[in-house]
C-alpha cells in the first residue's frame, strides 16, 4: 500500500503534496476516533503522534521570509490545530477530534482549489482568505470562550 501511495505521488505538483500531507492528517485522526471508540490508548497515541508529526513537518516547511501574512496565518492555525488534537488526546474525546479533522479538512479543501486554479499559488494576486473558528478548551480559571481568527491560505 505505501508503495502504491509512493507511485501515486511521482510527478505531483508541490500544492498536491501538501494535500496529501493534509489526507495524511485527516487519515491519522480518524484512526485516533476509531481507537478511543475501541478503548485503545495505545492505538490512540500512535494515530495522534503521526498526525502531530506531519503538522510539525508542514510547520517546519513554512517560509515565513518568502510567504509573508499567509504563511505566519498557516503557522497559527498549525499551532492552533496541534493545540486541540493533544486536547482531544488527553480528554480521548471524539467531538474533539471530528472539530480538530473540520478545521483541517476547511484548509485542505483550500489547497485542493489552489491546486484546481493556477492563478490561485500562494504568491499570486489572488489569495484564498477564509475564516478559522478555533475554540480553546483549555480552562485557565474562567470559561472557554470562542476565539476567531482570519487567515489566508
Amino acid at each position: 500500500m505505501d508503495n502504491y501511495r509512493e507511485h501515486a505521488l511521482d510527478g505531483a505538483s508541490a500544492v498536491d503534496l501538501v494535500v496529501a500531507l493534509y489526507d495524511g492528517i485527516l487519515r491519522f485522526l480518524y484512526a485516533a476516533i476509531a481507537a478511543v471508540e475501541r478503548g485503545d490508548v495505545d492505538g490512540r497515541r500512535q494515530a495522534v503522534k503521526r498526525a502531530l508529526d506531519i503538522i510539525i513537518h508542514l510547520q517546519a516547511r513554512l517560509r515565513m521570509d518568502v510567504g509573508g501574512r499567509p504563511a505566519e496565518s498557516l503557522s497559527e492555525f498549525y499551532a492552533a490545530v496541534f493545540a486541540q488534537i493533544l486536547q482531544a488526546s488527553q480528554a480521548a474525546s471524539k467531538a474533539k477530534f471530528e472539530h480538530a479533522i473540520e478545521c483541517v479538512r476547511t484548509v485542505r479543501e483550500a489547497w485542493r482549489e489552489v491546486a484546481k486554479d493556477p492563478n490561485a499559488v500562494p504568491g499570486s494576486a489572488r489569495v484564498l482568505t477564509m475564516p478559522v473558528h478555533i475554540r480553546p478548551e483549555i480552562d485557565r480559571g474562567g470559561s472557554g470562550t470562542e476565539a476567531r481568527s482570519s487567515w489566508t491560505a
